[in-house]
């Protein structure tokens, strides 16, 4: 490919910073590529926001939190976890063991943050730890936490998990980041403790959010839903957003392994090929999506990108998807990787974001380094490697 994206101004006055095909995938070896990962990976453990730019105030309390930089418990660095666990899977990387387990360590020792959706993140990583280092004090941790989402968190109507953060109560609403964020984590936690429980609320939750977040009309996914006011906000279409849910579905039908002609997995594979039939409509020359992936006057965005990449190119793999899919995946991944600068960070990232009331609001994020962006790289790169295997 020779596409080269100019610099790609919103009408919102975001910038993508520009970036040229120079590294085809067809050119690439296995030691290039693990050479690629543990680059992405030594930039996420030394994330800082050094000017304190990202740091979002908390409404009630007086301080802000730092969910860019790598030294602290938020959804971003549960899901920075998550990608390094995958590559620490497929290659023994004790260095990258040895900053999972650093991580939790340090988190543990300091307490472990107030209980809510984004903050149940890690609990993912955690349980993949444990199951692989048998270490028993992380046991009790993922019992706490999947009880909280069980028996303690909010609820919407319909009991679904209300998507409460550190900074909003958000009560009545349903988001798509849900099933990434607590929903796989409930899972996992449920297969590996042998609670059933757990995996058929996990089951209900995914059936929930895609009733009523699926668009009918283009296979997408709605940011968000309230209940109280029923409608989808804003109705944004927005990048990251979804590729949770095109994440979220390989890696939960693989963690839960039902049979093939079960109803469930029927209906998430079906759903999953409506949404990547649609992104691959709107997948943009260059290999990546728009932040509002319908609107081609957003910004391209990467973590998005890169989720759409390793979820399709999963899919594909395990056979959940056709095979005609491949070609979108490895284009998007292309691109992806040709985003990494020379220090190993992720560009056109969009920062953390929150319910937006109009496709304004998502136009307007600021693009910047996060955690989320490498791990999400990371993760479209390391499903990539298994072509090696």
């Amino acid at each position: 490919m020779t596409d080269v994206l100019s610099v790609f101004l919103s009408p919102n006055g975001v910038k993508n910073t520009p970036f040229e095909i120079k590294t085809p995938l067809d050119g690439m070896t296995l030691d290039d590529t693990k050479a690629l990962a543990l680059n992405l990976v030594d930039s996420l453990v030394h994330l800082k926001d050094e000017s304190g730019e990202f740091r979002v105030p908390i409404p009630t309390g007086g301080f802000k939190v730092d969910s860019k930089s790598w030294n602290n418990w938020e959804w971003t660095q549960g899901v920075g976890l998550y990608g390094m666990w995958h590559l620490f899977e497929i290659t023994g990387d004790q260095t990258v063991l040895s900053h999972i387990q650093d991580w939790f360590n340090f988190q543990l020792a300091k307490g472990t943050p107030t209980k809510n959706v984004n903050s149940m993140a890690p609990m993912l990583t955690l349980a993949y730890l444990y199951e692989h280092t048998g270490e028993i004090k992380y046991r009790a941790y993922l019992e706490s936490w999947a009880e909280f989402i069980m028996h303690g968190i909010p609820r919407t109507t319909e009991n679904g998990i209300q998507h409460i953060t550190f900074r909003q109560v958000n009560e009545g609403q349903l988001w798509d980041d849900t099933l990434m964020m607590s929903v796989l984590p409930l899972a996992k936690i449920g297969v590996l403790l042998n609670r059933p429980a757990y995996v058929e609320e996990a089951k209900r939750q995914f059936l929930l959010h895609i009733k009523y977040l699926a668009d009918r009309r283009t296979g997408l996914f709605f940011h968000g839903w309230t209940f109280i006011e029923r409608h989808h906000f804003g109705e944004a279409l927005w990048g990251r957003g979804n590729s949770w849910v095109t994440i979220a579905i390989p890696e939960f039908l693989q963690l839960i392994q039902l049979p093939p002609d079960d109803s469930l997995r029927v209906f998430l594979l079906s759903t999953l090929e409506q949404q990547v039939e649609a992104l691959k409509k709107y997948q943009d020359s260059n290999g990546l999506w728009h932040t509002l992936i319908d609107d081609p006057d957003s910004y391209l965005e990467v973590s998005a990108s890169a989720g759409f990449a390793f979820g399709i190119l999963k899919g594909v793999r395990l056979g959940y998807l056709d095979s005609q899919y491949r070609e979108i995946g490895l284009k998007g991944l292309e691109a992806v990787i040709n985003n990494v600068n020379e220090k190993g960070l992720v560009q056109n990232v969009s920062f953390g974001t929150p319910m937006g009331a109009d496709k304004d609001f998502y136009r307007k994020i600021k693009l910047t380094a996060m955690p989320y962006g490498q791990a999400m790289t990371l993760l479209s790169v390391v499903e990539h490697m298994r072509k090696y295997l």
